[in-house]
């Protein structure tokens, strides 16, 4: 059976602090108006994606993979990551602020999480109300102790570092940040797979139970990047024209790259099958056109691309958040040097040239 772009039904959760904007937005029906999360392409035990079209609707993406294999992640994803999917696509609905947080990393994560992933993310802002802001990182300077003395006295306000932001921004969480989403945003995340979270403060409210939520203030305090190298500020990213729109490069570290498409027609795009891609449509319509057929998609709808689907089209009036794993020499530094970028200019792209140890 040959596989085809893949849409999925979303796993809608609910959260103190989510809303309804997903509904208003997208045209979602929800089933309360306190959805906060919504995971639109996962294969995780706590949530994994259902097919929603063509033959294999009612699959999931686990069985996908154990059918499939390397079609469907592509021969570098696998060997890389093995049958596990690597990255996680949510869309993030704030009415509140979330609580504060950070996320451990990979060597953190294997020692103290059970051998589950690290964590680290990207924001694509799809709507924010005027004004509103986030916490992204502290402010320069603070120290571990006076961050730790503020956290115990429920007085960390003065340590966040606070940004406003508007659609269209993005940024860059490595693990080791401390972040939270606030009032009045809608997000796309882009993230390694993994739901390990360190609550660090959660602004002295109450759950539902009338209690306070769990904090892990000591593995956050472990994990958290107190020398402020981490944060940068909101990505420019580094934007090239071609036929049929424009393509800008945001972040390419070594566990996801991910890139805006503003197609005005028609993109051309390949699947080469070295690796799988998800489509997240932000805003405006289209459909995608392979040597088999056409996928119509509309906003709100996530894609994954199949690694061995070939060449295919973006056709359409649309934004779309393009996420991979990349090799990225290759897939990035080549083909920009190629078009006259210089190296100074790549640095624009977040991660691109961050030592880790991750496999390239």
């Amino acid at each position: 059976m040959m596989l085809y772009p893949l849409l999925f039904d979303p796993i809608l959760k609910e959260k103190i602090w989510g809303g309804s904007t997903l509904q208003e937005k997208y045209g979602r029906k929800l089933p309360s108006d306190r959805i906060g999360e919504s995971w639109d392409v996962a294969c995780h035990p706590n949530g994994t994606s259902v097919v929603a079209n063509g033959p294999l609707k009612g699959m999931t993406l686990r069985q996908l993979i154990d059918s499939y294999g390397s079609q469907l992640l592509g021969e570098e994803v696998q060997k890389r990551f093995g049958n596990e999917f690597p990255l996680l696509i949510k869309l993030l609905d704030a009415t509140e602020f979330l609580s504060v947080q950070v996320h451990p990393d990979d060597e953190y994560a294997a020692l103290h999480e059970g051998g589950q992933p690290g964590k680290t993310e990207m924001w694509y802002i799809i709507h924010a109300q005027p004004g509103a802001s986030l916490i992204y990182g502290l402010v320069p300077g603070t120290t571990r102790q006076e961050f730790e003395e503020a956290v115990r006295a429920g007085q960390l306000e003065k340590y966040l570092r606070s940004v406003e932001v508007q659609a269209g921004d993005v940024l860059y969480i490595p693990a080791g940040v401390v972040h939270a989403i606030g009032p009045g945003i809608l997000i796309c995340e882009i993230q390694q797979n993994s739901d390990t979270t360190y609550r660090v403060y959660d602004w002295n409210r109450l759950g539902d139970d009338g209690k306070p939520r769990t904090l892990h203030v000591d593995k956050a305090l472990d994990v958290i990047d107190f020398s402020g190298r981490l944060a940068k500020d909101k990505l420019p990213g580094l934007s090239v024209e071609e036929e049929g729109g424009r393509r800008t490069y945001y972040v390419a570290c070594s566990y996801f790259a991910a890139q805006k498409l503003e197609c005005h027609g028609c993109m051309k795009e390949t699947a080469d099958g070295s690796k799988f891609f998800t489509l997240t449509a932000v805003e405006g319509q289209g459909e995608i056109v392979y040597s088999q057929g056409s996928q119509p998609f509309k906003a709100g709808d996530s894609v994954l691309i199949p690694a061995c689907l070939g060449d295919y089209m973006i056709k359409g009036e649309c934004t779309i958040i393009k996420a991979y794993v990349p090799s990225r020499e290759r897939d990035i530094i080549e083909p920009l040097k190629a078009k006259g970028f210089t190296k100074d200019q790549l640095k624009a792209i977040a991660g691109l040239f961050e030592g880790d140890d991750a496999k390239k």
